[in-house]
């Protein structure tokens, strides 16, 4: 199947949140005869699963496990939007596919990575504690999927090579502590590699494997271990868009190609050692540095000072705002900034006097002619 997916972002969902009620009402007026409601979060907010396609192989899904990575939610509604024929695909006449959609919806509506009692879903798999989690190990329980999607993202601190950002990163994970490369990540590399030979086309250098340290109460891991091939995705940064607009484009041609090839695949594990060859994540940027800043008038001192966006709900509730928070001061030549802004000639404004670590950004850097 050499279906090229013809990119269209869902109108419904320009923001890159997305309410649980907005997404809800989508599901209902939109993809009502996919939709099962199969539980509640621990807040009692619906969670839903879309299922679509009657191919033999079984595919399980899931998105926004962590409240505020809402990409991949993004990418299944374009997905959806973008399919002319939508359930008539012909990709879902060779995969049967269960989307659990927004997961954590009590995460997603507060914009925040864990749940509404603050659990981390991703590290709940062995205790399940949260009822988030009980709910999906009862509908994985319910059938003998044959690969899972495991959906996410990373923040804009990642590279692949010091210099382009990992606007997405792969992971096969481990099913032990010695990192093995057994025949059941060798058919999740073979996905990723396909996956991976589509995206490079269009973003070459922005493509990076997750690390494959092993997570005793993780999902990927645990799935891993039980016997289901599951892969990781991780979407990222793109140069100056931290809105993710481009990201979700490609989360979703990634997300087509990864179905693609797992309905052509059947469990095959050729061309696994191409999964290899993608770069390991770096963690090298801040979103800004400012550089050679003259803190004080009575010391004769310059100090570097990086800046990473804190992403909070607006007033309104209805989208995102990047709040800058001062994460180091000091040495910072072996660190890069995706934004870098030489003080050398600029005054250092604070009106607290030092900057503050952890803190919003407290200070500004002004012109001298300006003063």
């Amino acid at each position: 199947m050499n279906t090229v997916l013809s990119y269209r972002s869902n109108p419904n969902f320009p923001e890159r949140y997305i309410s649980p009620k907005s997404l809800h009402k989508y599901l209902q007026e939109n993809l009502a005869e996919f939709a099962e409601l199969i539980g509640y979060s621990m807040k009692g907010q619906p969670i839903y699963n879309i299922h679509l396609g009657n191919g033999p192989v079984k595919v399980l899904a899931w998105s926004q496990m962590h409240g505020n990575e809402s990409n991949a939610t993004h990418a299944f509604l374009d997905l959806w939007y973008s399919l002319e024929k939508k359930e008539n695909d012909e990709l879902f006449s060779k995969i049967s596919l269960d989307f659990i959609l927004m997961l954590n919806p009590d995460g997603s509506e507060l914009w925040q990575r864990r749940n509404g009692f603050n659990i981390d879903i991703n590290r709940d798999f062995l205790g399940r504690a949260s009822e988030e989690m009980r709910v999906y190990y009862k509908f994985l329980s319910k059938t003998s999927y044959d690969y899972a999607l495991n959906l996410h993202e990373q923040r804009t601190i990642f590279t692949t090579d010091g210099l382009h950002p990992a606007t997405f990163s792969f992971l096969a994970p481990s099913e032990s502590a010695d990192r093995e490369i057994t025949e059941n990540r060798k058919k999740s590399m073979a996905v990723i590699n396909q996956v991976a030979q589509v995206l490079r086309q269009s973003i070459p250098n922005r493509l990076a494997r997750y690390t494959d340290e092993f997570y005793p109460a993780a999902f990927g891991d645990n799935l891993m271990k039980q016997g289901l091939s599951n892969i990781l995705f991780e979407g990222g940064h793109y140069e100056d868009d931290y809105e993710r607009h481009t990201t979700r484009k490609y989360y979703t041609i990634g997300l087509y190609e990864a179905l693609k090839a797992i309905g052509e695949l059947k469990g095959s594990t050729e061309g696994w050692e191409g999964y290899l060859e993608l770069p390991e994540n770096k963690t090298t940027h801040f979103d800004i540095i400012y550089r050679n800043v003259k803190i004080s008038d009575a010391h004769d001192s310059r100090v570097d000072i990086a800046v990473q966006y804190r992403e909070e709900l607006d007033e309104n509730k209805e989208k995102l705002k990047f709040v800058p928070i001062v994460m180091e001061i000091g040495d910072l030549r072996f660190k890069k900034g995706w934004k870098e802004i030489d003080a050398a000639e600029l005054k250092f404004v604070c009106k607290d006097g030092c900057p503050k670590l952890d803190a919003i950004q407290n200070f500004e850097l002004i012109e001298v002619d300006r003063l």
